[in-house]
């Protein structure tokens, strides 16, 4: 079993590449509830809350299929649409995981690169990475906080580990000084398929047993553990 202890060494790493739905953004429910709702729509199966958060992380066609295996292939254009349409009616009410913004802010005060690696589609990172957060007590973009990103759209979809590799390379930094961290099997996978080191999150999309089956180096129950085991406290 990995070890939650705190043996970080603060410079192990360069690079560490989040993922963002269920690792930094509180967004698991809401995600859920909507693949729910657009399979209904199409008049599909409503998929049970284990089958949908279990799709979470992968790109969003490939999710929405895999929730909704009775579907034809000729709806999957409406699916995606209807999917989309009760996620942005949402989304408002989505926020970051507490801790998330002081996680970020001490990362690049001690110069990591700190990059998004996420299963959403460009548009969708966008227009949450243009929301105006608190830092400093200065209002700011919350895109400033991120060196990098990818998203599945502009690369390939997890556990495809094209967007490590390009994040990698943008960055110049070796796949043995790059971290992996995610809340779901389709993030660990990545980091397994790229050569990267990984730790898993357990209060996002997937469970601590699912996450243990990818061998991640720890499983983390909160962002205040995550903070720890990375040496930043």
């Amino acid at each position: 079993m990995p070890n939650n202890s705190n043996s970080f060494s603060p410079r192990r790493y360069d690079l560490i590449v989040f993922d963002w739905d269920g690792t930094l953004f509180d967004s698991t429910a809401i995600i859920t509830r909507c693949i729910q709702a657009a399979v209904e729509d199409v008049g599909g199966k409503r998929p049970s809350r284990e089958q949908a958060s279990h799709v979470i992380g992968l790109n969003l066609m490939e999710a929405l299929a895999h929730a909704a295996p009775d579907v034809p292939k000729d709806k999957y254009p409406l699916l995606g649409e209807r999917y989309r349409h009760h996620f942005f009616a949402q989304q408002e009410e989505i926020s970051l995981f507490d801790g998330v913004i002081d996680l970020l802010i001490e990362l690049k005060r001690q110069h990591y690169w700190v990059t998004i690696g996420t299963g959403k589609s460009r548009k969708g990172l966008d227009v949450t990475l243009e929301r105006d957060v608190q830092v400093g007590g200065e209002s700011v973009k919350l895109a400033t906080l991120f060196d990098g990103t990818r998203t599945a759209d502009q690369t390939e979809g997890k556990p495809n580990p094209q967007m490590l590799f390009e994040l990698m390379r943008e960055f110049g930094a070796d796949a043995s000084r790059t971290l992996m961290v995610g809340d779901t099997t389709h993030d660990l996978q990545m980091a397994l398929n790229a050569g990267v080191d990984a730790v898993g999150v357990s209060y996002g999309a997937h469970e601590a047993d699912f996450l243990l089956t990818c061998k991640p180096l720890a499983i983390l129950h909160s962002v205040a553990e995550l903070r720890l085991w990375l040496g930043l406290d």
